[in-house]
């Protein structure tokens, strides 16, 4: 536990000190406790975000940083994207199976900022209604399948089983 109190703290002073573009840490979250931060963020310039505003929930494990943080929109204004869902849970292989210890909430929240940014149109994930009603509250326990990991098809990235947003014996698509 000591371990990741202190991992929390470096990365605690690093957000306050040097925070990604956009981003800052709400200070009140911290008050209480240090494994429950919130993060405000703006979108970026030149994108389809630009000027909104959204928060960050993440929680941390006592295995922090050998387990990755929970991380989900939170609040009024959840981005309308492909990979956000609209109860906040995020598709992003770095927030599972991809993490790292040697990644930080910097990393993730840049990571963030990137997928916003990238985006051409702003739509929810095709299986947003029955995912928000049968999903697990924490996003951590949804099996996420990521097309560029896994499957191709000639020029692009695709499933091979299933079309893109489906829900097969539990597992999400995105």
């Amino acid at each position: 536990m000591a371990s990741m109190q202190k991992r929390l703290q470096k990365e605690l002073l690093a957000l306050q000190n040097d925070p990604p573009p956009g981003m800052t840490l709400n200070e009140k979250s911290v008050q209480n406790s240090i494994t429950q931060w919130i993060v405000d963020m703006e979108g970026a310039p030149g994108t389809l975000y630009e000027g909104e505003k959204f928060q960050l929930l993440f929680k941390f494990s006592s295995r922090y940083p050998f387990d990755s943080p929970q991380v989900m929109f939170t609040g009024d204004n959840i981005p309308v994207h492909p990979h956000v869902y609209s109860n906040g849970h995020i598709c992003l292989s770095i927030l599972t199976e991809d993490w790292s210890p040697a990644l930080s909430v910097q990393s993730v929240c840049l990571s963030i900022i990137s997928m916003l940014s990238s985006c051409k149109e702003k739509r929810r994930p095709p299986d947003n209604s029955f995912y928000v009603r049968t999903c697990n509250k924490n996003p951590k326990k949804t099996k996420w399948w990521y097309h560029g990991k896994y499957f191709t098809n000639g020029d692009h990235w695709k499933p091979v089983y299933f079309g893109k947003g489906s829900v097969r014996a539990g597992n999400i698509v995105c």
